[in-house]
């Protein structure tokens, strides 16, 4: 079976699962990852053995990553063999390579910026334009006619070209790092439809961000770098050849997701800090440094080309985008008044997100029902919320009322011809719309206006409320559309607008300026829904480059993720578990703590022998889509039966290639082998497919020689008595990164391998549909 092939959208779905059926890898080997814990596939497949998932808005065959460093006799003679000088070319690798990812991910960020800001800004400015001469119709008819154009062809290149980019990437990102593999997950295609789909759906004036994307490109950037090299393209520079194992592409895709944020907020320390609370699912020291050094890079390279663009060198692009929110505050004390209303902001920021994460948890639920039928009909939901955000975006600002202009004011008013705080819409001169400033600009431009100080009167108690009413469900119906979207701009929009109401209301008993309560506000609906804390603050606090804020926004995060969580689990979390990916959590489930390992492996495993038969091994792995395989000695080559290690099914594959048989059943032995074989061809290939049984060209005369295991075979594989309770063992298989996890016997005399654990055995549906009592404890 090809577990790197995805079918291309829901409806291939039952296909996978009979070729999954007809291939036997419902054994005790599918770590080829996640149960479906939720109904978006299970209804619909019947599916018990977790051998799919939605990625973005496909479904794919999935499995898991090798963490787990081989140590054969090659590695070990590959390891020997190593000079100082090699070692030093991998380390100066791995900070290139961490360089380029932050230049790329910089450079790409900034092109985001730009294309959004120059093709809104048209779009805006004609509209603008129109309504100015007073043709009302010819003004919504461009505007909503250009929104729908740029949707469409966003959702056709989602739909066609990379189901997988689809919604923000994040749960995706979050699950490869876990140890979750697909091929689509972070291929070129995906990168590819990620930044053009991004640009599309921003600028078509979704209620969505760019920011979740951005994550995402970061991420399959640095896979693309990460790749070892290629034939296909002549990159076959022995250095390259060090980063062809899952650990160092690990540890570069986390940068990848770090340098995402730090480019789409300009925040390089909240950058690092996302990867390591929401990301990451290992960390160390030394890749703290390589991200941190990875996002400075970020940081420098956006600075650069801000700067170039302010000679108005960029068109359109100039304040826009990648600027950071004002909010200069001039209270440099708080009072109990205002703790009492940053309290209540939280309170609210907990009830809202909670909320918000199970409507949308039902809404992707009902999508999923759409987007199953097919990409045409992708695209036609797409469209449709397209033409209803039009609709609000320019039909909602009619019922707000002109307000006059300011006296005093530095800026011009009505804004006319680029974006400001006061748009003319249809007021008479001298007076603008404040509905219009918040629906008819950029959404970054719009939580500009709302994180601005010193406008406590400028918004209307009636505008806000509409405003919040519209940006809450448009946020909700848009995430799951066919265009790569992501949410931390609806929920800073919504927050910082229910923050200002929260500060008009309680303005009486707090001094704290309305920009800050909009700050305050945003901060309350991020903690409600996404449930992070430490980077979230230091996140906003890049954001606004104001260090005092820090005692108020650690305090208003604290209170709403405090209270959205005895609701339900995070946004990421809650997507993660529907789209059926495996994820393994850093602590056990309470029913494993009444079950042993022994209890959920299915035995005796497929084993082979440390010399074995090739048509023994050909029709095993014919079979069965195991991805490892027990290596047992037997008399003459031991005095009882007794485990060597586990052997991988590439390396067997890669084994039965070289085609090294014997006629005679003996060992080999590893000299014999090095004349082959080096460490490098056994190397794990980069995204491409790989080597398959299919591949293999096997005489019949060669089926019954005999080929020599013993210097391929994990000598050292992690094992665990099958007393083990299931808990402790669970945890162990998450912090060593885990593919498989050996269970031997307690008691001598008997086979010396019960069965092994691979992730689909820790996963909830799988142990309570062996033990259906156990529902009780859970």
């Amino acid at each position: 079976m090809d577990h790197q092939e995805g079918s291309n959208d829901i409806d291939g779905m039952e296909g996978a699962w009979r070729e999954i059926e007809r291939n036997g890898s419902g054994l005790y080997e599918n770590e080829e990852a996640g149960s479906m814990r939720e109904p978006l596939l299970r209804k619909r497949t019947m599916n018990t053995t977790s051998q799919i998932a939605i990625v973005g808005a496909n479904v794919c065959t999935i499995e898991s990553l090798d963490y787990e460093i081989v140590e054969n006799d090659l590695f070990e003679q590959d390891w020997r063999s190593r000079k100082k000088v090699q070692i030093f070319q991998y380390i100066v690798l791995k900070w290139t390579l961490a360089l380029l990812i932050g230049l790329a991910t910089g450079l790409v960020g900034f092109f985001n910026n730009l294309a959004v800001e120059n093709i809104a800004g048209f779009k805006l400015l004609l509209t603008s334009n129109l309504m100015l001469e007073h043709r009302y119709f010819a003004a919504f008819l461009a505007y909503c006619s250009i929104n729908a154009i740029l949707a469409a062809s966003a959702a056709a290149l989602c739909a066609y070209v990379a189901p997988a980019a689809a919604g923000s990437g994040i749960p995706e990102v979050k699950a490869y790092l876990n140890g979750v593999d697909a091929y689509s997950i972070l291929a070129p295609s995906t990168l590819f439809v990620k930044i053009f789909g991004s640009i599309g759906g921003v600028s078509a004036g979704f209620v969505l961000g760019k920011e979740g994307p951005m994550v995402h490109t970061g991420a399959c950037i640095a896979n693309l770098l990460g790749q070892g090299g290629s034939r296909k393209y002549h990159l076959t520079w022995t250095w390259l050849r060090y980063f062809k194992n899952d650990r160092d592409r690990r540890d570069l895709i986390t940068c990848g997701s770090a340098a995402g944020v730090a480019a789409a907020f300009r925040a390089p320390v909240g950058g690092v800090l996302f990867a390591l609370e929401e990301a990451a699912s290992w960390w160390r020291s030394a890749l703290l440094w390589r991200t941190f050094f990875t996002t400075a890079v970020v940081a420098v390279s956006l600075r650069s080309l801000i700067e170039y663009c302010r000679s108005g060198k960029c068109g359109l692009f100039g304040k826009g985008g990648l600027i950071m929110f004002d909010v200069s505050s001039s209270v440099t004390t708080y009072s109990t008044p205002d703790l009492i209303v940053i309290i209540v902001l939280g309170v609210i920021g907990g009830v809202f997100g909670a909320l918000f994460n199970y409507l949308l948890d039902r809404i992707l639920r009902t999508y999923s029902f759409i987007n199953e039928k097919g990409a045409p009909f992708k695209i036609l939901l797409t469209v449709a919320i397209s033409i209803l955000t039009s609709c609000c975006s320019y039909g909602l600002p009619w019922l707000a009322s002109c307000t006059p202009c300011p006296a005093h004011l530095q800026e011009q008013c009505p804004t006319i011809g680029r974006s400001g705080n006061f748009k003319n819409f249809q007021c008479p001169p001298g007076h603008y719309n404040d509905l219009a400033s918040l629906f008819l600009n950029t959404n970054d431009d719009a939580i500009r206006n709302l994180f601005s100080a010193g406008t406590d009167n400028e918004f209307h108690m009636s505008t806000l409320f509409v405003f919040f009413a519209a940006v809450y469900c448009l946020g909700l119906v848009t995430y799951g559309i066919a265009v790569p979207s992501g949410l931390f701009i609806p929920v800073i929009l919504a927050g910082s607008t229910y923050g200002r109401m929260v500060g008009t209301l309680l303005g009486p008993i707090s001094d704290l300026d309305a920009g800050l309560f909009a700050l305050l506000g945003a901060a309350s609906f991020l903690g409600g829904t996404m449930r992070m804390t430490v980077s979230v603050c230091v996140i906003l606090l890049e954001l606004t480059n104001d260090l005092l804020l820090l005692p108020l926004v650690m305090l208003v995060l604290l209170i709403s993720k405090t209270m959205a969580d005895s609701f339900n689990k995070g946004v990421y979390d809650q997507i993660v578990r529907m789209k059926g990916l495996p994820f393994m959590e850093a602590h056990a489930e309470p029913h494993m703590r009444h079950l042993v390992a022994r209890d959920v492996v299915s035995g005796p495993p497929v084993s082979f022998s440390g010399v074995e038969k090739v048509g023994t091994i050909v029709h095993a792995l014919r079979l069965t889509g195991h991805n490892g395989f027990p290596v047992v000695d037997e008399p003459p080559f031991s005095d009882a039966p007794e485990l060597v290690g586990l052997v991988l099914r590439s390396h067997l594959l890669i084994l039965l290639k070289g085609k090294r048989f014997s006629k005679e059943r003996v060992k080999t032995g590893v000299r014999e082998m090095l004349q082959r074989f080096g460490a490098f061809d056994f190397a794990k290939a980069g995204s491409g497919k790989g080597l398959k049984l299919e591949d293999l060209n096997i005489l019949e005369e060669e089926m019954d020689m005999f080929v020599d295991l013993h210097p391929v075979t994990n000598k050292s594989p992690y094992t665990v008595v099958e007393t083990m309770s299931l808990a402790k063992a669970a945890i162990l298989f998450r912090e060593l990164g885990l593919r498989h996890l050996c269970v031997v016997p307690k008691t001598p005399g008997t086979p010396p391998i019960v069965g092994i654990l691979t992730r689909h055995d820790f996963m909830a549906e799988h142990i309570l549909g062996l033990f259906p009592h156990h529902h009780s404890h859970k």
